[in-house]
C-alpha cells in the first residue's frame, strides 16, 4: 500500500506563449501519472497529480506586487484570486490521506 503525490500545473492543460518548454514537462506529469497509476493501482498504490494554478510565491512576488499584473492575472482566475501555498498543502494531505483511498490517476 502506498500513495505518491506528484506536483504539475494549470498549463498541462492551459497553453501560454513562451511556456511552450513548461506545458510539455506538465503535460507529460500528467500523462505519466495517469499511465503508472493504472499500472500500479493493482499493487495497492495509488498515484496522483496537483495542478495549481497562479500560487503566491516568492518565485512569482514581482507578479503579485504590480497591482496592474495582479489584476490581469486574477481576472483570468475563476475565484478572481491568486491560491495560497497552504491550499496546495491542504489538498496533498487529503491525497495523502484514506479520505481519498478511492482515488488514482487524477490531476
Amino acid at each position: 500500500k502506498g500513495n505518491i503525490i506528484n506536483m504539475s500545473s494549470v498549463h498541462e492543460h492551459i497553453p501560454w506563449p513562451t511556456f511552450a518548454h513548461y506545458a510539455a514537462s506538465k503535460g507529460g506529469v500528467k500523462l505519466f501519472t495517469e499511465t503508472v497509476a493504472m499500472e500500479y493501482a493493482p499493487k495497492g498504490i495509488r498515484i496522483n497529480s496537483i495542478g495549481p494554478g497562479a500560487i503566491r510565491t516568492p518565485i512569482n512576488a514581482a507578479k503579485f506586487d504590480d497591482p496592474e499584473q495582479k489584476e490581469l492575472l486574477e481576472s483570468m482566475i475563476p475565484l478572481g484570486r491568486v491560491g495560497e501555498p497552504k491550499e496546495i498543502a491542504a489538498t496533498a494531505a487529503w491525497l495523502a490521506s484514506d479520505e481519498s483511498s478511492y482515488v488514482t490517476g487524477i490531476t
